[in-house]
């Protein structure tokens, strides 16, 4: 079977994470959403997602496919319903398509034809950017469950201070000495080839994605993903790093999400906590206002590329879009568009031609070649982001 994760009614309400990739590669848990449904379904898959990301993630239609929208997460139960899919049958959960089998071209479904299939399970949905977070301690659980079932972790040095050592899992090729892990309140994930430093304390559920590293004495709370290839030091609670991302100092972050490449200067922090403990309101590409999130702890939501200087203070509930360049004493908006270059004091235009310099130089740290399709997606993201730029 021919499987296609579409980006479905989520997609803009996910911005600007989804300005970059499509929904199904955005990381939640251990694993991407695309990850875990392949691992489920045994299969690889394809992606239906804006024009001008398919020649990075280009689609395969075959006579037969099923869709399925992206930004459902996938259980035991959910992969079962899929797989006994049937021809013109689409699944639906609170009237929201989940899956359906197709043998047509996707533009000419007729739902209205369809059997429908009503899924009445609880399952995780990413509907806004906020519940990358808000859902990842579930998600490594279920992750963490996937991955390690049938299989026995490599060995945990005598070094190292465990506290539920059953629900703690390393990959071959950790290397951690002299720190402390408490898998109490959840499972802990050491990915391939990554590493922890002496000192490190780390609270699950949590998830160090390969090749990740986390620095000399870093305070790691429950809720965390860092992703592959990341850097993290200080103080992290309940974040998601999505790869090849450095927050490598001191400063705090908390119930924030970061894309890849993005870079924290010494003693960033971000406020995830309003002074008077008010609901966070924050920046929606999907309604072009704040909207209400219903949380009272959500701090920084950073697209890919964008850094920050030492020092620099993020407000609660603050939005910065792709490949901004940020720095200057204060706090910063709680907007920052993408391609913006300044601070407090104001912002001009951080140009492409820059913006490449920069990307080429960062991504051949990590023996990453930034490509023509990579600086095509910028250009395209550029012109769809214009108009946030009043400077």
């Amino acid at each position: 079977m021919n499987y296609i994760l579409f980006d479905g009614p989520s997609r803009n309400a996910l911005l600007p994470f989804t300005y970059t990739r499509p929904v199904a590669d955005i990381r939640i848990g251990i694993l991407t959403i695309r990850e875990k449904w392949e691992k489920y379904l045994g299969f690889t898959t394809t992606t239906l997602t804006e024009e001008y990301l398919e020649e990075k993630y280009p689609m395969v239609e075959l006579e037969e496919n099923i869709l399925i929208n992206a930004s459902f997460l996938p259980t035991i139960e959910l992969i079962d319903k899929v797989k006994r899919l049937q021809k013109n049958e689409v699944i639906l959960k609170d009237n929201e398509i989940i899956a359906f089998f197709a043998t047509e071209a996707q533009e000419e479904v007729d739902f209205d034809s369809f059997t429908k299939i009503e899924f009445d399970s609880e399952l995780i949905q990413l509907k806004n950017t906020w519940d990358i977070f808000a859902h990842n301690h579930a998600a490594i659980k279920a992750d963490f469950e996937l991955l390690t079932e049938g299989r026995r972790s490599e060995p945990i040095p005598d070094t190292v201070n465990c506290i539920g050592k059953n629900h703690i899992f390393l990959e071959e090729g950790v290397d951690i000495t002299f720190a402390t892990l408490n898998a109490s309140e959840g499972p802990i994930y050491l990915g391939k080839d990554s590493i922890v430093m002496e000192g490190s304390v780390v609270r699950g559920p949590f998830a160090l994605c390969q090749g990740a590293t986390l620095k000399i004495g870093a305070k790691i709370y429950t809720g965390t993903t860092v992703g592959p290839y990341c850097k993290v030091g200080g103080e992290v609670n309940n974040s998601v790093l999505f790869g090849y991302s450095s927050k490598g100092h001191d400063g705090f972050l908390g119930h924030s999400v970061l894309g890849e490449w993005c870079n924290l200067g010494a003693d960033t922090n971000s406020s995830n906590l309003k002074n008077n403990y008010a609901p966070v309101r924050l920046w929606s590409y999907e309604t072009g206002r704040f909207s209400k999130t219903g949380l009272q702890f959500c701090g920084l939501m950073m697209g890919d590329h964008s850094k920050c200087g030492i020092n620099t203070m993020f407000n609660t509930g603050t939005v910065v879009g792709v490949s901004a360049n940020i720095y200057g004493s204060g706090y910063q908006r709680n907007f920052i568009p993408s391609f913006a270059w300044g601070g407090p004091s104001g912002f001009i235009l951080y140009k492409l031609k820059k913006v490449y310099e920069v990307a080429v130089a960062v991504m051949k740290r990590r023996n990453v070649t930034f490509d023509m399709k990579e600086q095509r997606i910028l250009e395209h993201v550029f012109e769809l982001t214009e108009k946030y730029r009043n400077f």
